[in-house]
């Protein structure tokens, strides 16, 4: 609850601040904007989930990075629709890291398991049983 209220008047110390720099009008031009972006953004959303599981299916990303994209993706829509500079402010690192996710992360290499029937890792091991038998020399001993 103190977090929610420290929240609540830093957005308006910065909101007010911003205000008085670039004006009135501009302010409600910038915060019908962002309303105006961050529920298209929401509006989308399906979609942007499922492109986070088909990088998750192609092996893209992993289930971490999918979950940290998803969450940073609806809580950066949320977060601009709320009005405020702060918030908005908020809501665009958030959507800026999900970008960061879907454009850097794909660079790392796949990590391939043993269930994966594309696995590449100890092709040189070859695979053998022993049978461990009874040394027949220590009966062969007895018996001279």
């Amino acid at each position: 609850m103190l977090y929610l209220l420290i929240l609540f008047f830093a957005e308006l110390f910065v909101s007010l601040k911003v205000g008085t720099v670039i004006g009135f009008g501009w302010s409600v031009v910038w915060i019908l904007s962002t309303m105006i972006l961050g529920a298209l953004l929401l509006k989308l959303s399906p979609y942007a989930l499922w492109n986070n599981f088909q990088t998750f299916n192609f092996g893209k990303f992993d289930l971490r990075d999918v979950h940290n994209a998803s969450i940073a993706y609806m809580a950066g829509a949320i977060l601009l629709i709320i009005p405020g500079v702060l918030t908005d402010l908020i809501g665009i690192a958030l959507l800026l890291y999900t970008l960061y996710l879907h454009l850097f992360a794909r660079i790392r290499p796949k990590q391939q398991t043993p269930h994966d029937p594309f696995y590449e890792g100890d092709n040189n091991v070859i695979d053998v049983e022993i049978i461990d038998e009874p040394d027949h020399s220590e009966r062969d001993r007895k018996l001279r």
